[in-house]
């Protein structure tokens, strides 16, 4: 088990899916871990369940990061781990169907919500001259199918972004990782409204718990290491991309 004893972490969208397994995992190996989300219902379960604390925000509004950060910062001085989790399809669809808010909504909430935590968290990891930033992408962000360009364009600035971020980071010992993961046990596709996975797919997919456990183990690397970014796919999807 990865051991971050006495590090303070952020996961957004952390009360369900991908999010609450990487909490749980961060959790156990040590590490106080707030999470955030916009169903405060969700989230305060999410919390309770796992032991965690649970902070209402929503990763579009600067705001909600100011008090976020202000809070962590107030109570302990510190923030060693942010994993930008936070995410959605918003609508999958050719771009002729597309509505220019969801549009907007779709790049706010997987893009520009992450660079407005960066930029708010970066200072206080300079401070400290150490951080670990982990920023969940997409395999779309590395390949091509229909109905998926606007969520892959946000998923690949993500990337690239994180690249450049570490550039300018690293000096001062903080490491910049994107996690770059596939098709997910979560509730990604029915929350945009696409088919959802038969049970045999959905128990081969990848588990929370098990990319929960890949951040834990990037998070307790050696603080000279880092990992530029890792693609993990299910066996059981078959890749047929353009």
């Amino acid at each position: 088990m990865a051991e971050l004893k006495g590090k303070a972490a952020i996961v957004t969208g952390g009360s369900k899916g991908y999010g609450a397994g990487i909490a749980e995992t961060l959790k156990a190996g040590g590490a106080e871990v707030w999470i955030t989300g916009r169903d405060e219902e969700a989230l305060e379960s999410t919390a309770g369940k796992l032991g965690v604390h649970g902070f209402k925000a929503d990763v579009a509004r600067r705001e909600d990061w100011d008090r976020l950060i202000e809070s962590m910062v107030g109570m302990l001085g510190r923030i060693d781990i942010l994993v930008n989790n936070a995410g959605g399809g918003i609508r999958i669809a050719p771009l002729d169907e597309q509505h220019d808010a969801d549009i907007e909504e779709s790049i706010m909430v997987n893009l520009t919500g992450a660079i407005m935590g960066c930029r708010r968290i970066v200072p206080v990891m300079k401070r400290q001259k150490s951080g670990t930033i982990i920023n969940i992408s997409s395999v779309c962000a590395r390949e091509a199918w229909p109905g998926w360009s606007i969520y892959s364009a946000a998923k690949a600035g993500l990337v690239q972004f994180s690249r450049c971020l570490y550039t300018e980071v690293r000096e001062s010992g903080i490491r910049v990782t994107s996690l770059i993961p596939s098709w997910g046990a979560t509730n990604f596709l029915k929350e945009a409204n696409l088919k959802e996975f038969d049970p045999e797919t959905a128990a081969r997919a990848i588990q929370p718990r098990e990319l929960g456990d890949l951040v834990a183990t990037i998070c307790s690397l050696p603080p000279h290491l880092m990992i530029e970014d890792v693609t993990l796919w299910p066996l059981v999807q078959k890749v047929e991309p353009l």
